[in-house]
């Protein structure tokens, strides 16, 4: 079926459309196209990573270098592991640079999540009695850095959410104090909204420098960004 060409807008419209189908909601199929039309979820599917939130973790180690050789490294809320994969090669816990020393990755989530070569993965809930315990005998010793994605599950209203992940990164944190070696690293995504300062408050007290980030891999309609404190005080 030909397109007519009117008041200069007769190019074709090349972005993929979703049908709606019969029973599927409405945010549901604009969710679906969003997701069909993202470069970064094109580029994961190309790339071999497991979501789009890889190229975030990428960004912000691009900026501030803490997936360093040697380092040991937990993920909180690993599912469904693209920031594991991203780290993998440059803190070289394969062992594949020679020459350069080898990083420890561990990976904690509630659920299953599959193998990735060169990282270590276990079902726990950062919140349990003696969880900072149990991930320091996992890696042998304290953590060079502790990051984490985790957003908790969507009320549908803003301010509800913005409080649960303040709270989630909040529990973040205070895990952090007591994996971290001195000196260590610890990153987290928050949502701006203004929440945020007695966690921004404590991070200052704890870590020499604290810095927020919106990596471009970050839609550009989410409140999202990434706190990124280094230096622990220990």
């Amino acid at each position: 079926m030909s397109e007519k060409n009117t008041s200069g807008r007769g190019q074709r419209d090349l972005r993929v459309r979703v049908k709606t189908a019969k029973g599927r909601k409405l945010s549901s199929k604009l969710w679906l196209e969003r997701q069909l039309n993202d470069p970064y979820v094109q580029r994961a599917l190309k790339d071999g990573y497991r979501g789009r939130a890889a190229y975030k973790i990428l960004e912000i180690d691009d900026k501030y270098r803490f997936l360093v050789p040697g380092a040991r490294v937990v993920d909180l809320g690993c599912a469904p592991g693209g920031w594991l994969q991203v780290a993998v090669p440059r803190v070289n816990s394969l062992g594949e640079k020679s020459g350069k020393a080898v990083g420890t990755l561990l990976g904690v989530d509630l659920q299953e999540v599959d193998p990735i070569p060169g990282t270590e993965i276990h079902v726990l809930d950062f919140l349990d009695e003696g969880a900072d315990d149990k991930v320091k005998a996992w890696l042998g010793g304290q953590a060079d850095v502790v990051m984490s994605d985790m957003a908790a599950s969507s009320s549908g209203h803003k301010q509800t959410d913005h409080l649960r992940i303040i709270n989630l990164c909040e529990a973040a944190a205070y895990f952090a104090f007591d994996v971290l070696a001195e000196g260590g690293t610890f990153v987290a995504k928050v949502l701006a909204g203004g929440a945020e300062g007695d966690l921004q408050k404590v991070l200052k007290e704890k870590f020499t420098k604290v810095a927020n980030f919106k990596p471009p891999a970050s839609r550009s309609d989410s409140s999202e960004k990434f706190v990124v404190a280094t230096g622990f005080r220990g």
